[in-house]
């Protein structure tokens, strides 16, 4: 702690971070080009989630920070479980259209 009362955050920490935060996004670059089918959004959010826990918790202090800051951080997480949950529920219902070039037009157009 330093004499004002907030915690001092090492910048080894926050080097430890960045690396992760770069790592994350590599990761979903990668994930991006391999075809996992309906478990590409999944993951990406997933990624993404730990990205954000990250930002979160070191570069906004929030590990750091009083308990009623805490609360609300942990509320803002369980607000976001509940939309990713209905985003995905309505991802998962949907069928998929049919392709635009699978059909053929239905009048040929000719060329002069």
């Amino acid at each position: 702690m330093s004499e004002n009362g907030h915690h001092v955050v090492s910048p080894k920490i926050y080097a430890t971070i960045l690396v992760a935060l770069l790592v994350g996004t590599w990761l979903t670059v990668q994930a991006a080009k391999i075809d996992l089918g309906p478990w590409n959004i999944v993951l990406a959010l997933l990624i993404a989630t730990i990205k954000m826990s990250l930002v979160i918790l070191f570069f906004m202090h929030g590990k750091y920070s009083p308990k009623r800051t805490q609360l609300v951080i942990v509320a803002g997480f369980f607000w976001l479980a509940i939309m990713l949950g209905l985003t995905m529920t309505d991802y998962k219902a949907r069928t998929p259209e049919p392709s635009r070039t699978a059909t053929p037009p239905a009048i040929e157009i000719q060329r002069v």
